[in-house]
């Protein structure tokens, strides 16, 4: 038996610009339905807003995101949260991060250089104690992403 676990991110009107920015980031292809296509009057406010998006890459990423209804137009909906570097640690007071880890610092170093346009960059991508390449961002939609490279895998291409 095996099971299947997806991060499901919830935006307030930028779900579709996310998943969209995600596909570029990590490949894959973009699903979208909208309130209207659910039935929703097309003439209502937020009937174009994403009710079930998702992106399926090849390499394994998955994603889910959809726009809460009610919410004003910009990043995730809610309250996500504040993260910091302090002294070697990570002071948060959000309640999850999405992790990508891959085989390589190469690899790792795609998906950084692209998820980080304009992101704020919490620790740096760079050799740690624990892994070849560890990095935390916040990317332009809210969410908090570590990126890294296993220790027990080589950094090496």
């Amino acid at each position: 038996m095996s099971i299947t676990t997806t991060t499901h991110l919830n935006f307030a009107g930028t779900a579709r610009e996310a998943l969209e920015f995600y596909a570029e980031v990590f490949g894959g292809e973009v699903s979208i339905a909208t309130y209207a296509q659910f039935g929703m009057p097309a003439e209502l406010p937020g009937a174009s807003n994403v009710v079930f998006g998702r992106v399926d890459a090849p390499n394994g990423f998955r994603v889910l995101a959809y726009d809460t209804p009610g919410q004003p137009a910009h990043g995730l909906a809610g309250e996500a949260g504040k993260t910091r570097r302090e002294q070697g640690t990570t002071v948060t007071s959000q309640p999850f991060f999405l992790a990508v880890s891959g085989e390589t610092l190469d690899e790792i170093s795609g998906y950084w250089n692209s998820l980080s346009v304009g992101a704020t960059v919490i620790e740096p991508l760079a050799a740690s104690a624990w892994s070849a390449g560890f990095g935390m961002l916040r990317d332009r939609f809210g969410a908090t992403w570590v990126l890294d490279v296993p220790a027990s895998v080589s950094a090496s291409a």
